[in-house]
């Protein structure tokens, strides 16, 4: 007799290894039956070894294993593997511009790859909350908006805005809309970026996209593509510090030797570094010079000191001169 969803069997067959099976976790045939029937289908032995013959022939990893008088079955190798999972939950989560709600989608989903046994363990790498994350919603189709932009080789127009004392939203240039050539997005220090060529002040500028709002893809060809053929994404964040922008300059760096090590994960193997003597460095770099810039090395703690050129000098004993006033004068 077959059952009310017989012409389903395969799918929810399909459905029952992925859901409840994997390497560490197996059913029996009369658990498969079981389940099966709950699902209004009729099966029995002789009929489902010919049923995984044809699962397998599709190209599913169906596992057989003898485990004393009982033989299990099981769904193997998956699109997905657990640890790879777990490292794109830890992203998600991580991830400050995503918010809450949407980490917490996102990660549901990633959990429907693996066995529902597995998925406790994604689950329980969740467990982290309390960090900041950001309010804007919109940003998980901002970049949507901004990839078909560029794909489709289109200027955008959007507003941007900054938070007030008051925790406010205030839009910059007084709700003026912004007009750029976009062409890429960059992920840094836990904020998403768009890199985009300005045609009014021909230069190449940087947007933090959970700020920008009321993305509209114009119907203007972008510009700046020769500006930007020359733009190397890595060396462009490497000179800034926190996206923070200014000039760039090269500045010459001189630090204590256990020091080193700090320069080169900021900066790259690639700048010119001499040892000066078996205590001491120098190094090129070329940096946006910023207050961002100067806080990065009087954070070394005298380790390292700006030795080059003279203008960046003194735009640094300037900055301490600012820092020494505010706690001079109390």
């Amino acid at each position: 007799m077959k059952g009310e969803n017989q012409k389903l069997k395969m799918l929810y067959l399909w459905k029952l290894f992925a859901e409840q099976t994997d390497d560490e976790h197996g059913l029996t045939m009369a658990e498969i039956i079981d389940r099966l029937a709950a699902l209004g289908v009729n099966a029995d032995r002789k009929t489902l070894y010919l049923d995984f013959e044809e699962l397998r022939r599709y190209g599913l990893d169906l596992l057989t294993e003898q485990v004393g008088r009982q033989t299990y079955y099981a769904l193997g190798a998956r699109d997905f593997e657990l640890p790879e999972l777990k490292l794109l939950v830890d992203s998600v989560q991580a991830a400050k511009f995503i918010t809450d709600r949407k980490s917490r989608e996102l990660i549901r989903k990633l959990e429907g790859l693996v066995s529902v046994h597995q998925a406790r363990q994604l689950h329980r790498q969740v467990l982290i909350s309390g960090r900041v994350k950001t309010m804007n919603e919109s940003i998980y189709y901002n970049i949507d908006k901004l990839h078909e932009a560029i794909n489709e080789d289109a200027q955008i127009r959007f507003q941007y805005y900054q938070w007030t004392v008051e925790k406010e939203m205030a839009l910059r240039r007084g709700g003026a809309w912004y007009q750029v050539s976009p062409w890429a997005l960059i992920w840094d220090d836990e904020n998403y970026y768009l890199v985009a060529y300005d045609a009014g002040d021909q230069k190449i500028k940087h947007y933090r996209v959970d700020k920008m709002l009321r993305i509209k893809a114009l119907d203007e060809r972008r510009l700046g593509r020769e500006t930007f053929r020359a733009f190397d994404s890595a060396k462009y964040v490497r000179s800034l510090f926190g996206m923070y922008g200014g000039e760039e300059s090269d500045v010459t760096l001189q630090g204590e030797a256990r020091l080193v090590g700090v320069v080169i994960d900021r900066f790259g193997k690639n700048i010119p570094l001499v040892p000066l003597d078996a205590d001491r460095f120098e190094a090129k770099v070329r940096v946006a010079v910023s207050s961002q810039f100067f806080g990065w090395v009087m954070g070394m703690g005298g380790g390292i000191r700006i030795t080059g050129p003279e203008p960046v000098v003194r735009r640094m004993r300037e900055e301490v001169g600012k820092l020494a006033d505010q706690y001079l004068k109390g």
